[in-house]
């Protein structure tokens, strides 16, 4: 079950996948994939392990090569100059620093504001001014001058968010981000994404197992395993059943026969 959004304003469209198909080490691992992604959508990619969604990601992003198909960000191809600052990455390891690494959040976030121009030169008020609203976005004020390895988990990942954000991203990718956090760290952290689109007009697309979550935070889903098997509207995203269905899993039991040997087993 696939349902396609209606397109209609083509200036809003940040996104834009056409007939995708994608090999790693000689084996297809995506293939056929059309999708459009909106100005300020929030959009949870899902699906079982090895089912594409980081190979997907990583086409995104220009890092790995489609066969056939084509990809545009803001009308661009991925790892066009154009893009430069447009586009924020938070990949799974990005929270996880080397003990050894002694960083604050604040020098972490403004590493966002770090190019090839102004590498080495001395930090600029802009600067500093974008690091401060980057640091504020994602609630951080409190800590940040502390070492990032001090930090929860979720607090982590705040931070690689805001030094995203401090390059002034507009389109944000995140593979994982809800991985090893706990239950309140996670629901704080959804709360930021959200708000990021509707106050801040962001547009994100998240990777993620955690379908719960997924289901509670996303406007849109985007279930794929090797091809996109639905993408429509988070309310519309199938049951366990409808799920099973879609991936073409059948149950293995005889309901009926389990059910007539238990009213058996109570006869006796």
């Amino acid at each position: 079950m696939i349902q396609h959004f209606d397109d209609s304003i083509e200036d809003s469209i940040i996104l834009k996948i056409e007939n995708l198909s994608v090999y790693r080490s000689g084996k297809l691992v995506i293939k056929d994939i059309d999708m459009t992604i909106n100005r300020g959508e929030f959009v949870g990619l899902v699906g079982p392990n090895g089912s594409g969604k980081s190979t997907l990601l990583l086409a995104i992003l220009g890092v790995l090569k489609s066969q056939k198909g084509s990809i545009e960000i803001y009308n661009q191809q991925p790892m066009s100059r154009k893009l430069y600052g447009r586009i924020g990455w938070v990949s799974q390891a990005a929270a996880n620093l080397p003990k050894h690494v002694k960083i604050t959040v604040r020098e972490l976030v403004q590493l966002g504001t770090v190019n090839l121009n102004n590498l080495l030169s001395r930090i600029t008020e802009e600067r500093r001014i974008r690091v401060d609203e980057a640091i504020k976005m994602v609630g951080l004020e409190d800590v940040q001058h502390i070492d990032i390895s001090r930090l929860s988990g979720g607090q982590r990942q705040r931070a690689v968010i805001a030094r995203a954000l401090a390059t002034q991203a507009e389109f944000i990718l995140l593979d994982e981000p809800l991985v090893g956090i706990d239950r309140d760290s996670r629901n704080d952290l959804l709360k930021l994404l959200d708000q990021l689109c509707h106050e801040k007009e962001k547009t994100i697309l998240m990777v993620s197992h955690d379908l719960t979550a997924i289901r509670q935070t996303a406007h849109r889903m985007i279930f794929l395993e090797e091809t996109i098997q639905f993408d429509g509207v988070t309310e519309d995203f199938p049951n366990l059943t409808g799920l099973a269905d879609l991936r073409g899993i059948h149950a293995v039991h005889d309901q009926t026969h389990y059910h007539g040997k238990a009213h058996s087993m109570e006869d006796e």
